[in-house]
């Protein structure tokens, strides 16, 4: 989920009145890296060969929506 792309389903989805979370997901950390630097901020990753572990990338909030 690169910025662009956030902020058109933010602007998509601004009438439905319910906070939105974003999530990534890569199969593995060899392709997670090469889509790091463009990942937006307060968007989630999740790694198929890392089950267990999210990565939240900024804010304030973990696994729910950001609020300012």
């Amino acid at each position: 989920m690169n910025e662009p792309r956030r902020e058109r389903m933010v602007a998509h989805f601004n009438n439905i009145g319910k906070n939105l979370v974003f999530f990534s997901a890569f199969a593995n950390c060899h392709i997670f890296t090469r889509f790091a630097e463009s990942i937006a901020w307060e968007t989630e990753v999740w790694i198929a060969d890392a089950p267990d572990h999210m990565i939240h990338f900024n804010g304030q909030r973990f696994l729910g929506p950001y609020t300012a």
